[in-house]
C-alpha cells in the first residue's frame, strides 16, 4: 500500500508502507492492504507507520522510532483517504 502523508509545511512521507494506525475521530484503527475505501477525520494522537522504509533526511525530525520498521507521527487533527491501496493522510 502506497502512503503520503501531507502536512502544512510539505509532504513529509510517501512511499510503501505494510500498515498505518492512526487515531480516528470515532476511534483508533489500521488500515492494511486492500482495506475498503475510506474517508475519516483524525483527532489529536499518534499515526504509526510500519514500513521498511524511512522516512527522507530532511523529514526525520517528524518522527520518532519506535522499533527497525515502526516509526511514530503525531498529529493534533487531520483527514486520511484509503482508495484502491492508496493511503493520503492530511495532517496539522
Amino acid at each position: 500500500m502506497y502512503l503520503e502523508i501531507i502536512s502544512p509545511e510539505a509532504i513529509i512521507f510517501k512511499g510503501e508502507v505494510d500498515s498505518v494506525s492512526v487515531p480516528g475521530a470515532n476511534g483508533d484503527f489500521q488500515v492494511l492492504n486492500d482495506h475498503a475505501p475510506i474517508i475519516s477525520t483524525l483527532k489529536e494522537g499518534t499515526v504509526k507507520i510500519n514500513a521498511k522504509i524511512k522516512p527522507k533526511e530532511s523529514f526525520e525530525n517528524f518522527f520518532t522510532r519506535e522499533n527497525k520498521e515502526t516509526f511514530l507521527y503525531k498529529i493534533k487533527s487531520g483527514v486520511i483517504q484509503v482508495r484502491k491501496n492508496k493511503l493520503v493522510l492530511l495532517s496539522d
